[in-house]
């Protein structure tokens, strides 16, 4: 076993102990606040203040316990974000239930799979489209009670328990049963999105959470007089957080209407922070340059001598000496400017998480004035075990930060990264077997993660133990490091890396379609398909050209030797990837079995 780290972070002193006592800890420091939560309807911003949610929130829970919810009833939440999502999960948590949160997007075995194993009382449904999908599997288990938060004809809509509620409230009742509820009682049940097999159940308090809130809220520069613009799925524990640290900390929450939808809503909101995963930011700058690659002549020049430049600052502060801050900034006024502006001209920090970032983005967004706040859990730990931080000038580009100050980590055998701390979950539900399993006698919790800690007491993630094969060589592999380096290119959309027990790694490459598309306009090649593009001998070789340029900065066993084209992007609705964006290695294995048998037949 390694040396143990601990972080060095300022804490707070006033984080509540359930986290239902948010809710009101918002309304009574910020009363003057005209917006908690928003999203909108019909074409408008609909705004809830912190005295409105609370009533509302309060409506629900005289509801649910009219309906005969008690203490340890589960309740499952399979909606979009939107303000009654948050209504649910606190009116939940207030009456002692235990939230359920579920991703819409999940396949139809993996619904009936929790339907089943968490024997939930009640659910409530985001949509008709939704309610479609999961209609036969409600049918067929001990689910009393369907509401929906859409209207959906023969359904009993959320509106339906408010006034429930409000003819039938009883504070003294809810008082009493809410004062009983222990910080350590279960506040939810998040069932993980199964990359490698069956989902689990993963339990989390109330303490769990907060120990995070408290912990994190100290280490972003954030307060009331922000706005965060919220997308990530409340369903993981990751937004979900984070929004909490939100509410602690005063901010005004917005949902955008969709994916598709978030540009133009920074630009409506101007929001001064996000969050994300590394692959909306990676978009979000494929797009930036698929602009700036349209543009001719010297303004095309200045576009992407900007580009090279700000991929070579040090988001340190360290090592960007004057000439560079003086090009810096004749840069950031010929285009960085416009960059800023198009993501709503105010954002301020972005947070990142749920995979490994380029280093590359991370110092050209820090460069144009927007920071990549990078950090690193899992739903195990309610999630946040470590992150960068502009407040204490911990940032470090390829690291995921520091580890909190009431969390230990440990580097185990096999390098693999261990934590401790009141963070780390209650167990897996119905699971004391698997729960032993990942956490050990002396309470640390195997994360699965491969890592190191640098001089600076920054945590480095090399890989997942589950991920890294051995080729036939003997020599291990971690797909998830070449991947990344992969990625950096224009040309490739997504990649996988494969190669168990083979003589050499070979790559599933999708390419970025329209920068071959551009690439093809420059080279006078005729695009006719996605399809045909992907054979056409040309286009391979330029991606060969482009691998081996990567190739360079890699051991030889990790070298890609082969590659093939895929036609098409792997997406959460055909079931390749997770509802967090990760590779569904295992399926994408499986359903392209005849491609990876081919690259190693030849």
């Amino acid at each position: 076993m390694g040396k143990n780290f601990k972080g060095s972070t300022p804490i707070l002193t006033d984080v509540p102990k359930r986290l239902f006592d948010l809710v009101s800890h918002f309304a009574q420091k910020y009363s003057y606040k005209d917006c908690m939560f928003a999203g909108k309807e019909n074409g408008k911003w609909v705004k809830y203040d912190g005295k409105k949610f609370c009533e509302l929130t309060d409506y629900v829970c005289y509801g649910l316990l009219k309906i005969g919810i008690q203490k340890g009833d589960r309740i499952i939440i399979a909606a979009n974000n939107c303000p009654e999502w948050n209504i649910l999960d606190f009116a939940i948590q207030k009456v002692g239930a235990i939230c359920i949160p579920v991703y819409p997007t999940i396949s139809h075995d993996d619904y009936e799979y929790i339907f089943k194993h968490s024997e939930a009382k009640a659910i409530f449904v985001g949509s008709k489209l939704l309610y479609s999908k999961i209609k036969d599997i409600i049918n067929n288990v001990k689910i009393e009670c369907v509401f929906s938060i859409q209207k959906i004809e023969g359904i009993q809509h959320f509106s339906e328990l408010l006034e429930l509620g409000r003819a039938n409230a009883d504070y003294e009742l809810l008082k009493n049963i809410s004062e009983g509820i222990d910080t350590n009682d279960v506040a939810t049940i998040i069932y993980t999105s199964g990359t490698m097999g069956t989902p689990k159940g993963v339990m989390l308090s109330h303490s769990n959470i907060l120990s995070v809130v408290e912990y994190l809220c100290p280490l972003y520069p954030i307060d009331e007089s922000h706005d965060a613009l919220s997308y990530l799925p409340l369903s993981h524990i990751y937004e979900r957080t984070v929004q909490y640290c939100r509410i602690y900390l005063g901010v005004s929450i917005y949902y955008a209407e969709s994916i598709g939808a978030i540009v133009d809503n920074l630009k409506e909101i101007k929001p001064q922070h996000f969050s994300s995963v590394p692959r909306l930011i990676e978009k979000i700058y494929s797009t930036i340059l698929r602009k700036g690659s349209k543009l001719k002549g010297l303004k095309r020049i200045i576009f992407f001598w900007s580009v090279n430049l700000a991929g070579r600052y040090d988001e340190t502060g360290r090592n960007n000496g004057l000439f560079y801050l003086m090009k810096l900034r004749i840069a950031d006024k010929l285009v960085f400017k416009e960059w800023r502006k198009a993501l709503g001209n105010n954002l301020q920090l972005i947070i990142t998480g749920g995979a490994a970032i380029n280093p590359k983005l991370v110092k050209t967004f820090s460069a144009i004035g927007i920071p990549l706040s990078e950090g690193y859990g899992l739903t195990e730990t309610s999630p946040v075990i470590c992150t960068n931080s502009m407040v204490t000038g911990k940032l470090k580009a390829g690291t995921v930060g520091e580890v909190l100050k009431n969390q230990e980590i440990k580097i185990g055998d096999n390098n693999e990264i261990l934590v401790k701390g009141p963070n780390v979950m209650l167990g897996y539900y119905k699971a004391e077997d698997m729960t032993r399993e990942a956490i050990d006698e002396d309470g640390f919790f195997h994360t699965g993660d491969v890592g190191t800690i640098d001089e600076d007491n920054m945590l480095h993630i090399t890989g997942r133990i589950k991920e890294i094969f051995k080729t036939s060589m003997g020599k291990y592999v971690s797909p998830a490091l070449i991947e990344n380096k992969l990625t950096e290119s224009q040309f490739i959309n997504q990649v996988m890396v494969v190669g168990e027990g083979q003589k050499f790694a070979a790559a599933l490459i999708v390419p970025n379609f329209e920068h071959v598309r551009s690439w093809c306009n420059i080279k006078g090649v005729e695009y006719t398909t996605d399809e045909q593009m992907v054979k056409e001998k040309i286009i391979i070789d330029r991606f060969r050209k482009e691998v081996d340029k990567y190739n360079k900065t890699l051991g030889d066993f990790e070298q890609i030797k082969k590659l093939e084209l895929l036609p098409k992007e792997w997406n959460i609705d055909d079931g390749y990837m997770t509802a967090s964006l990760k590779l569904r290695r295992t399926r994408i294995i499986k359903d392209f079995g005849d491609i990876i048998e081919k690259i190693y037949a030849e």
